[in-house]
């Protein structure tokens, strides 16, 4: 019995990533032709709401790894050899 899904082959990943990237890419190209009412001027720039979304996932990332570097533990802490008095 083959115990492998479907995502574990790196063909299936690779036809994936494709077709999210061609999905945003017309989502971003389909912009001009909705009907936009931005409440600030720069929600009116073309693929705004893409950059917006990129920029802050890239934030996000970073608050993470900052938060995880303050929050990082040995990795001997839960071994159980310490004094629980």
């Amino acid at each position: 019995m083959n115990d492998r899904h479907w995502l574990d082959d790196p063909r299936h990943l690779k036809w994936l990533w494709r077709g999210f990237l061609i999905g945003l890419a017309l989502i971003v190209l389909v912009e001009p032709l909705v009907a936009l009412h931005p409440h600030f001027e720069a929600e009116g720039w073309f693929a705004f709401s893409a950059w917006y979304g990129l920029l802050a996932c890239f934030a996000m990332i970073g608050f993470a790894k900052a938060i995880a570097f303050f929050l990082r533990r040995d990795d001997a802490c839960y071994d159980g050899g310490g004094n629980d008095d």
